[in-house]
């Protein structure tokens, strides 16, 4: 896999329930998640990464935007 990959928000690990179910439906998150998959990221000037360039991977440009917003 080319990119950084973050555990599934849909799996269980030390919560019985998963990370999706914890936040709420009207969660302003869950716009701002919906915003950023709607986006083409290379059409607004966003680099990809290809997977031959050597050293540790790059996370997912999407990733990192829905990180951002505070």
């Amino acid at each position: 896999m080319a990119y950084i990959v973050g555990a599934d928000r849909y799996q269980t690990r030390l919560v019985t329930t998963s990370l999706d179910n914890l936040i709420s439906k009207d969660n302003s998150v869950r716009v701002i998640d919906s915003y950023v998959e709607s986006l083409n990221l290379e059409n607004l000037g966003f680099i990809e990464y290809s997977g031959r360039n050597q050293g540790q991977s790059p996370y997912r440009r999407s990733d990192l935007l829905k990180g951002s917003v505070k």
